[in-house]
């Protein structure tokens, strides 16, 4: 893992304890994507990245670009600024929601189909993911007839794959193999 990214998780971490702690998760959740928005936009990012502004103007900036956010939240983000580590906003809402999503019992999933499924069927796709992963699964639908039919699912690190196409490679090996 690159030093970035070991410190983005670092922040990420001590950010999720507070939030988990205090239960306030989704408030944090919240106020971190406002965060990253405001500190990865290219404008505000340039001024708080130059070092000829003086450093209370950086953190007034802050404070009017984050109006709306938790104390805690700013403080945050005027941690990030002072530590000139701005540049990890993005990483930390990645890992954060990564970590809140595994406590709270969130899986996310990937199912691609050869044609566009009903909402009906797609509640019922996401039931049996979740009773196969033991988590509340939130499906994102994809259609890729290359597939010709059934699914694809990808649950985090773990491939279901019960397509037509790759039923057919598999009978086409067996069949080689059996020559």
């Amino acid at each position: 893992m690159p030093r970035r990214d070991i410190a983005a998780k670092r922040y990420a971490e001590a950010v999720f304890q507070i939030a988990r702690d205090s239960r306030t998760i989704d408030r944090w959740r919240a106020d971190l994507q406002v965060i990253a928005a405001v500190l990865g936009d290219p404008q505000v990012f340039a001024v708080l990245e130059n070092a000829k502004i003086p450093q209370q103007a950086k953190l007034n900036l802050i404070r009017q670009g984050l109006e709306g956010v938790t104390q805690q939240a700013l403080n945050f983000a005027f941690l990030l600024v002072q530590r000139r580590r701005v540049a990890l906003a993005t990483e930390i809402v990645v890992f954060f929601n990564e970590m809140a999503d595994d406590y709270l019992g969130i899986a996310h999933a990937e199912v691609t189909t050869a044609i566009p499924v009903a909402a009906q069927e797609q509640q019922l796709i996401a039931e049996q993911l979740s009773r196969m992963t033991g988590k509340q699964v939130d499906v994102q639908m994809r259609v890729d007839p290359s597939i010709i039919g059934g699914m694809v699912a990808r649950v985090g690190d773990r491939l279901i794959d019960g397509s037509t196409r790759s039923r057919l490679q598999a009978l086409r090996t067996r069949l080689e193999a059996a020559r």
